[in-house]
């Protein structure tokens, strides 16, 4: 049994419920309470937690509630730090990913025997693309896109939002000819026509295809027309572009 449970809400966000010790749960970014208490009661769980990735509305609106129907606690993203594994029932590493806010952290389920690595993401990356930089600047962004790249090839990427149609097609305004995205938009209109959900993506596929982690790349540098362009300046214009495009 997968312990990821993928709740749509709110048009194009993500909720997401990680099962543990049978039937516990923690939630993270719940942006609507009500669907989430559905899916608890529909799946028989018992909600522990709350985790919150960054303190925009659309992803903490329904945290009060939930901690007044369940009982749980909420954890905020200013407490980077490793859970208490005896206190949640799960090893969580909290990473701070400041660029979307100065607040934004992502959620690392480290490895197990029966799993991968599980890392929730928020606004800080999202299949083929990333969040807008909030009161941060283009380098702070990409620092902490960097910390996430970093983590196994083969960790489970859960996005706070599904943009993954547009971040594919923003990639082909780049390299146009790009066989791999182009696959990968496909297969992701496929799917929407099943009406599934788009995730999870992997560390390594979005090494792969996702244009903002490959802002040190000759071949988006040389489409770019910014060969001799620092990492941080490359990425700053995909940003403008893509800020742009929509």
């Amino acid at each position: 049994m997968e312990p990821v449970i993928t709740i749509p809400a709110l048009g194009d966000n993500y909720i997401y419920l990680y099962r543990y010790n049978q039937n516990n749960t923690f939630v993270v970014d719940p942006g609507d309470a009500g669907v989430v208490l559905k899916a608890l009661e529909k799946q028989n769980l018992n909600l522990t937690h709350v985790l919150i990735t960054h303190r925009h509305f659309d992803h903490t609106a329904g945290m009060e509630d939930l901690k007044k129907k369940t009982g749980c606690k909420a954890l905020a993203p200013e407490k980077a730090e490793i859970l208490n594994p005896d206190k949640i029932g799960v090893n969580i590493q909290v990473i701070a990913t400041p660029g979307h806010t100065r607040d934004s952290v992502c959620y690392y389920v480290q490895p197990s025997d029966k799993h991968s690595g599980v890392l929730f993401t928020g606004d800080t990356l999202f299949i083929g693309g990333c969040g807008r930089p909030i009161g941060c600047d283009a380098s702070t962004m990409w620092d902490s896109l960097q910390k996430i790249a970093a983590l196994p090839d083969d960790t489970l990427i859960y996005p706070g939002h599904d943009y993954t149609e547009e971040n594919y097609e923003f990639a082909l305004t780049i390299e146009p000819d790009n066989k791999v995205v182009k696959k990968c938009l496909q297969g992701i209109k496929e799917w929407q026509k099943l009406c599934k959900p788009t995730v999870p993506s992997s560390i390594g596929q979005e090494k792969a295809t996702n244009v903002f982690l490959r802002a040190d790349d000759p071949e988006i540098r040389a489409a770019l027309d910014m060969p001799n362009a620092t990492t941080v300046d490359v990425f700053a214009e995909l940003r403008r572009r893509k800020n742009l495009f929509g």
